[in-house]
């Protein structure tokens, strides 16, 4: 599903405190601060779902993720917006809730702005049809494909934070939250 420019988001400040809305359009343009959701998603043999976005896609286009997700829109929870952005990407629905893992502020100096975002993680065995719209290219890989991968594919960049803020997560390091 692709969204609209004029799709209302929640502006934020450096504590994830709401002080404005704007519409989506906006708040890429001006680099505003607003709230996306990440969730890695795995299936029954624990492989990653890994994907190319769209060249249409208005932020990284073409380039490789191993999470679904996407923006939190104005008045919706980081719980709720992880849940829909993975059955409206993954093309499913009846996926269990993703467990939230922790939160962090990304921003790369990009220009695009920074962005508050909510790492979670699912299980999904339903045979997945992703969004057209959204997803170039589909596969569910095995971690240490997806590790030995990273050099080689051009990786959005806030995915590749994320999932090196997972990794150490998992191996017991303090994550900011």
């Amino acid at each position: 599903m692709t969204y609209p420019a004029d799709e209302i988001l929640d502006v934020v400040d450096e504590n994830d405190v709401v002080v404005g809305q704007a519409p989506r359009g906006k708040v890429y343009a001006r680099g505003l601060r607003h709230r996306c959701a990440f969730v890695l998603v795995r299936d029954a043999e624990d492989r990653i779902f890994v994907h190319r976005r769209t060249p249409t896609k208005l932020v990284f286009p073409s380039m490789y993720d191993m999470f679904v997700g996407g923006v939190v829109g104005a008045g919706e929870s980081y719980d709720e917006a992880a849940l829909r952005e993975a059955e409206e990407e993954l093309g499913v629905s009846g996926l269990p809730r993703p467990t939230p893992l922790f939160r962090f502020l990304y921003g790369d100096g990009s220009g695009h702005g920074s962005w508050w975002s909510a790492v979670y993680e699912v299980r999904c065995t339903l045979p997945v049809a992703p969004q057209p719209e959204e997803v170039a290219w589909h596969a569910f890989l095995p971690e240490a494909e997806v590790r030995a991968r990273l050099a080689d594919w051009p990786w959005v960049p806030d995915g590749a934070a994320a999932y090196e803020r997972l990794r150490a997560y998992r191996a017991g390091s303090s994550t900011p939250r």
